[in-house]
Formats: structure tokens, sequence, C-alpha cells
């Protein structure tokens, strides 16, 4: 059988030797119940010194990168839209696979239904929080954009179905989005639908990861949030 005995010698770490602290003291010392218990304290508080001097290796991270969309763009035409009325927006809705930050992908070559993680990147908030944002952002240089119960009497509701980056080929990609928009007229005797809209886009990613994964979403969000515009604006 393979000797199995640790080298200490070769440790590349913590190799700094005991002091010579009179061997024949230690062995006097160490022959009574008084002496084994101050040997081992001696012990303990040499590797309390150790770990104390830096001696100790540190746990190595790799903490995840951090993504959002980014700055919004601002229009430098003046909108005639902000005399439109005003427009409540509720919360966007999504399922429990995106209540999370995870940048998520699927390999519909493998297997479609399957919503995977990348395990260094990450949003930062959950994507419903982040089309909210720009959405309203988008909105905004069109009309105000309030909060339910605000005064507004229509209101925007809108649901996330899929936000993630879908590989048809290990280095073909593409950021995929799909929202379901309803507008509501609030009246006295209640909320009625006023129009209902899916959105789907869809925007090639520019490279095969998450960085590139994140460039196609945003894209693809802003594309989105152009499209409830004009929507928006035809129902007046």
């Amino acid at each position: 059988m393979k000797d199995l005995t640790v080298n200490h010698t070769a440790m590349p770490c913590c190799t700094t030797s005991l002091p010579d602290v009179m061997p024949g003291t230690i062995k006097n010392i160490a022959s009574s119940a008084i002496g084994k218990r101050a040997l081992a304290t001696f012990y303990l508080f040499f590797l309390v010194v150790l770990g104390l001097s830096g001696c100790a290796v540190p746990l190595q991270t790799n903490p995840s990168v951090v993504y959002d969309f980014g700055p919004a763009s601002v229009s430098s035409v003046e909108a005639p839209g902000l005399r439109m009325p005003p427009l409540a927006m509720a919360a966007v809705q999504a399922p429990a696979a995106l209540d999370s930050t995870a940048v998520l992908y699927r390999l519909t070559y493998v297997d479609a239904r399957q919503l995977r993680p990348y395990s260094q990147a990450r949003w930062s908030m959950a994507p419903a929080q982040l089309v909210e944002q720009r959405v309203r952002a988008r909105l905004g240089q069109e009309r105000a954009v309030l909060n339910p119960g605000e005064g507004a009497t229509r209101v925007l509701q809108i649901e996330l179905d899929e936000f993630s980056q879908v590989f048809e080929a290990p280095a073909q990609s593409a950021g995929l989005l799909r929202l379901r928009a309803t507008l509501l007229q609030l009246t006295p005797a209640g909320a009625s639908l006023v129009a209902q809209r899916n959105v789907l886009v869809q925007r090639p990613a520019p490279s095969a990861d998450a960085p590139g994964g994140v460039r196609a979403l945003t894209a693809a969000t802003d594309a989105a949030a152009d499209e409830l515009v004009q929507w928006l604006a035809q129902l007046r």
C-alpha cells in the first residue's frame, strides 16, 4: 500500500517551526498532569499566533457581476404627448420563475423548457422591477405617469411572462421578452377593460454569454416600451 503519511515539511504555509524552549524543560513539565495541560495550552497559543500572523489562507470568492439596463435614452424632440391625460401604472407582475435577480437563459437545442441561471451574473433587481422602471421612464416622455390611486382614471397593468436569453445554438442567442399589457378605465362603478395587448420582442445577443444576454434583453425591453407607447397613443 502507498504510504499515506502527511509530509508536514512540504506545507507551503504555516511551516514555522516551534521555538527552542529548552526540550529538557518541556519533558520535565509534561511528566505531570499539570505539565500536560500547560503544554496543551502552549500549543494552542502557538497556533493562534500563527493564525493572527496571516499564515492562514483566506477564502477565495468569485462575486457575481451585477447588471441593470443602464441609463435610459432621452428624446431630444419635444413630446407633444405630454398634453395627454395622466396614466397610472401598476407594479409589473411576473411568475415565480422570474421572481429573483438571476440572469436566466435557455438552451433550446438541449431542452427549451428548462430555465438556467448564470452562476456569476445577476440583475440589480428582479426583472419585473427593471421592466417597470424602464417602461415608466419611456411613458414619462409622453405623459405624466402616476401610481394607482393618485387620481388617474386609466390604469396600465403589465404581466411579464418571459425574460431570458435563448440559445438556438452554442454560439447563437437572443434576448426574449414576452408580456401582456392591460388598460383599465376606472369609473365610480368599478374598473372596465379598455384594451389588452400581447407584446413579444426578440433581439440578437452580441455574444454568447451573460453580457451578451444582458445587452439583448435591454434592447428588447426598450423596444417593448416603445411599442406600448405607440399602442397607448391610439387608445385616447
